[in-house]
């Protein structure tokens, strides 16, 4: 795979989660979050099992060889992730959790660099810079008071170990993983999630009510599983496999620029500090994987 397709399936990785936001939204208005969730990712998993036993060879024994690194991932990167962050966002604010959330690049580009001795270069660092700095004017509409007055609540906690639950596993992921495709990764490791998902749901399905809702619900639901989850995943492993953690998790400061750009496409206004913000998150993006060339700076350390 060439890295400008890899590249592009990162991009639209964080367009498919980028609209989860807004699906999601309405979701939870008819379901609990863990219902929800569990729902979603139990509709994306037969639908990747059903392309895996499709598509790949040596199943069994990709999954014999790396059997406890999917089920770190699994519970990690799909249960722990999503888990927490739909249950943070109940105690918290969209704003500061997606604060919290643009953190992710450099956590991830941090625990890279400790746990594989990843270095990280000048050029990874502008990107960031700029993409940070973007996805700050994109969700406080510019606003300083915004910022000066976040509180660090319970929800603020709960989003935060969301997010390093992602950072780590885009970096186990990349470590631990042996002579595995992204879809045999992704499709064990999202039923793992799954099946913890189920359980700790269940006792919310008795109050959820999941048959009486709009055939909306069915639809967005839909999304979310199929794109939001199966390729979403899928094309991000691939992403991890060719360009390695540190330089794929920059493209997830997209996510928030695609949500306030789906939003606009619904009817919603949007400030021009927004779109501002948007161009330079998308800037970062392409400095941080070296499309844009910056003079004076090296693609990597050492080179």
């Amino acid at each position: 795979m060439s890295k400008i397709l890899a590249i592009v399936l990162v991009i639209l990785s964080t367009l498919f989660w980028g609209g989860n936001f807004n699906a999601g939204k309405y979701i939870v208005e008819y379901w609990p979050p863990f219902v929800a969730a569990s729902l979603r990712f139990t509709l994306a998993s037969i639908v990747i099992l059903l392309i895996l036993v499709w598509t790949e060879k040596n199943i069994v024994e990709t999954i014999k060889r790396n059997w406890k690194a999917f089920i770190a991932l699994g519970l990690i990167g799909v249960a722990g992730f999503n888990g927490l962050f739909f249950l943070g966002l109940k105690y918290t604010t969209a704003v500061n959790g997606a604060l919290i959330m643009a953190t992710n690049p450099l956590v991830t580009m941090l625990m890279a660099a400790l746990l594989l001795g990843q270095a990280i270069s000048a050029r990874q660092w502008l990107g960031l810079a700029f993409s940070f700095f973007g996805v700050l004017l994109v969700i406080t509409h510019g606003s300083v008071d915004t910022l000066i007055h976040l509180k660090i609540a319970s929800g603020d906690w709960i989003i935060f170990a969301a997010n390093l639950c992602w950072a780590l596993y885009s970096v186990l992921n990349r470590r631990y993983i042996k002579n595995s495709t992204p879809m045999i990764t992704t499709a064990i490791t999202m039923c793992v999630g799954t099946l913890v998902l189920l359980l700790f749901s269940a006792p919310s399905f008795t109050e959820a009510n999941v048959f009486n809702h709009s055939w909306q619900v069915n639809v967005l639901l839909f999304y979310m599983a199929i794109f939001g989850s199966v390729f979403a995943y899928l094309f991000w492993n691939h992403g991890i496999e060719r360009l390695g953690a540190s330089e794929t998790s920059v493209f997830f400061n997209l996510v928030p620029v695609f949500t306030v750009a789906i939003s606009l496409l619904l009817g919603q206004s949007i400030a021009l500090l927004q779109l501002v913000g948007g161009l330079l998150v998308i800037t970062g993006v392409l400095i941080s994987s070296n499309v844009i060339k910056v003079p004076g700076l090296r693609a990597k350390p050492g080179s």
